[in-house]
């Protein structure tokens, strides 16, 4: 299946979906996004049981594209909407998903990694989550997903002050299950892809919709609606729109 921000596949059984705008830094725009979701129902149609998730070039994803926030055409609504559709889509898939992470893991990036079954980072990661500071709330389901896996305290703190955080904190914390060298991380993740698929797949899928189950009685997903209407009036704000611009720029510096 062709796309246009990512490339797709299926290798010895096991899926393959990277994103792929490596001279952008990943961005994670509406195109990315429905992109996103329809791969996994792509992935679903081929049986797949397990699906390694990763970015092409220096980072994994340097969260939403922030020029389309810029846009005057755009208000951030749609990105909200399909954000968490997506988010969705990933933990809503049949296939184990993999997060398989390395270089910068940005806002809607950390939020895609959070959707995940299992979780792999590469040493040189560095994740960081700076939607305060550009005056909009964290949506797409990031906040109950947060939640569930590193629980309220530091939910707070790592979205109030913004701070990035290493992949060795965030396997403290219990956001990722491993920290490898970043030469070894498609093998690890391929590793493991590889012993999950050897298991049977009737309780492999048991048990994916059992701890669903759980986190979603944990921390709901569900009304996430609040973020779409902040967001829009984010959108509609000249500072919000003029701290995003700032960040782009020094990103692009980076």
């Amino acid at each position: 299946m062709a796309f246009e921000t990512l490339t797709v596949g299926i290798e010895e059984g096991i899926g393959q979906l990277t994103l792929n705008q490596p001279d952008k830094l990943n961005p994670l725009g509406t195109n990315a996004l429905q992109e996103i979701i329809d791969a996994t129902a792509w992935f679903d149609e081929h049986n797949v049981p397990v699906v390694v998730i990763s970015g092409k070039g220096r980072v994994f994803s340097a969260g939403f594209d922030l020029r389309e926030f810029n846009s005057p055409n755009q208000d951030g609504k749609n990105g909200a909407a399909l954000g968490k559709q997506m988010a969705d889509a990933i933990e809503n898939m049949n296939a184990v998903a993999i997060a398989a992470v390395h270089g910068h893991c940005v806002g809607g990036g950390v939020v895609l990694v959070g959707a995940c079954d299992l979780r792999i980072a590469a040493t040189n990661t560095s994740f960081s989550i700076p939607e305060v500071d550009l005056g909009i709330p964290l949506a797409w389901g990031g906040i109950p997903r947060l939640v569930r896996e590193i629980g309220p305290a530091m939910t707070r703190e790592l979205v109030m002050t913004c701070r990035p955080f290493t992949a060795e904190e965030a396997k403290s914390i219990g956001f990722i299950n491993r920290v490898v060298d970043e030469t070894e991380l498609e093998q690890e993740a391929l590793e493991l892809a590889s012993a999950v698929k050897k298991r049977p797949q009737s309780v492999i899928q048991t048990t994916k919709q059992q701890v669903r189950s759980a986190a979603e009685d944990l921390a709901s997903t569900h009304n996430e609606w609040i973020g779409e209407i902040l967001i829009t009036a984010a959108g509609q704000n000249t500072e919000a729109r003029q701290a995003s611009q700032k960040y782009l720029e020094e990103k692009n510096k980076d």
